[in-house]
């Protein structure tokens, strides 16, 4: 059982953002604004979703891509931060688990998602 009034300002906050439906195995492209003293720019970070998690405000997500010399970066990323800019969803991916760390041991050929036909 939780307060009305946390309830009621978390819903505020949730509706005020624009959020896709998305789901582990989904290809995203995550727009953070970051702050380097005065100046914001706005940086891309695209990879897989592996994992969600939460519900309401606390909600998150995990998003893992392949950096330089093939090594695995992941972020976590709260679901309605103000430094989320936008979240795109680029390839619809078709898996079989909620929570996709198995990838985490994979490279190549074997870490590849079969994209979800639509009908």
């Amino acid at each position: 059982m939780r307060n009305r009034y946390i309830e009621s300002f978390e819903q505020k906050q949730m509706s005020s953002k624009n959020i896709p439906d998305f789901r582990a195995g989904d290809t995203l492209r995550v727009a953070v604004t970051i702050k380097e003293g005065d100046k914001q720019r706005v940086q891309n970070f695209e990879g897989v979703c592996i994992s969600k998690r939460g519900t309401g405000t606390g909600a998150s997500f995990t998003v893992r891509k392949m950096g330089a010399n093939n090594i695995g970066v992941e972020r976590i990323f709260p679901l309605y931060s103000d430094s989320i800019d936008a979240i795109t969803v680029l390839r619809k991916g078709r898996v079989r688990r909620a929570k996709l760390f198995y990838l985490r041991d994979r490279k190549g050929k074997s870490a590849r998602i079969k994209e979800l036909k639509r009908k």
